[in-house]
């Protein structure tokens, strides 16, 4: 069950830094409610290895940044991010958000035993029953891990583009050790 939980949560931390990223430079012009949805995009083999590529030189620059930098990027390393996303073939930055949000949201599904896919909310509404089911879990973080998920829930669409799932799939092992860097 603490596999559960702990899976739960760096999932969760991994949706929220997906959204983050994707978000941060349209999230003054965007309504609130536009800014919590993902756009799905269908995913082509090409910017699954152009993400895979681009993951050493975005990390240089996101691991520099401190945990409190708050809602407002800072234009240079905004500048820096829109640079390497060009670099390695992305129109700009918000399209590396958006290739990085569809490979996450397909990777929340895949169980890394089997490589089968399940459509995200039904792998949270797991979670979410395993969570409640756990005798030993100490109910505040019951309750932590119960609030994030429910709220991830809110969040979290089915797949829309069947043929990502496919691609995510096949490039599974690399996409989640270049990703689970990131955590």
């Amino acid at each position: 069950m603490h596999r559960i939980f702990r899976l739960s949560l760096s999932a969760f931390a991994l949706m929220i830094t997906v959204f983050a990223a994707g978000a941060a430079s349209a999230q003054s012009a965007a309504p609130p409610a536009a800014q919590d949805q993902m756009r799905q995009v269908q995913l082509t083999e090409k910017q699954i290895q152009n993400l895979l590529a681009s993951q050493q030189d975005m990390n240089a620059i996101t691991d520099k940044l401190p945990e409190d930098a708050g809602d407002k990027p800072d234009p240079k390393v905004q500048a820096q991010l829109e640079a390497v996303a060009k670099k390695h073939g992305f129109a700009d930055y918000d399209e590396y958000g958006d290739v990085i949000a569809n490979v996450s949201l397909v990777l929340s599904g895949i169980d890394p035993k089997t490589k089968g896919f399940t459509e995200p909310p039904i792998v949270l509404k797991k979670q979410i029953d395993d969570i409640k089911a756990d005798k030993n879990m100490p109910e505040k973080d019951k309750k932590a891990a119960l609030a994030d998920l429910t709220e991830t829930l809110k969040y979290t669409s089915n797949v829309q583009y069947p043929d990502n799932v496919t691609l995510v799939t096949k490039y599974y092992d690399q996409l989640n050790a270049a990703l689970r860097e990131d955590e």
